[in-house]
């Protein structure tokens, strides 16, 4: 058995882009920028580098993504890799690389889920007195 797994944490760069396919199946895209942090060896100053990945998610991920990720959000992706080849208008050989996800986890909350909690009424706590005439 083959194994082809990969996950990311990192952040959305930009919002997520939604778009429903012929067939119609939802499709959302959307660009997740990761780090890595390390200190060179001989000249011990710290360094650091960003590597961006294009996300795809179908259906029911596609509508949770384009719902409730905005750009910044943090979040922890699991799918696949999968390999596209296409010409530019040049003629040119390009090759994509995509991450097809399958598991999502929002690890910060996103602008839309703050604006909702905070549109929300804030619960008032019980008087005392009607605490004591709950329990007699």
């Amino acid at each position: 058995m083959d194994i082809n797994k990969v996950t990311l944490i990192g952040r959305l760069v930009r919002n997520p882009e939604a778009r429903t396919v012929p067939s119609g199946q939802h499709l959302t895209t959307c660009t997740v920028a990761t780090n890595y942090v390390w200190r060179d060896l001989r000249t011990k100053e710290k360094k650091d580098k960003s590597e961006f990945h294009k996300i795809v998610a179908w259906g029911k991920l596609a509508d949770i993504m384009q719902q409730y990720l905005v750009k910044g959000s943090r979040v922890y992706i699991e799918g696949r890799l999968t390999y596209r080849d296409w010409q530019d208008a040049k003629g040119q050989k390009r090759t994509n690389t995509d991450v097809i996800a399958d598991e999502l986890i929002i690890l910060s909350p996103s602008a839309k889920a703050r604006a909702a909690q905070q549109a929300l009424p804030a619960a008032e706590e019980p008087s005392e007195k009607e605490l004591v005439t709950e329990e007699a």
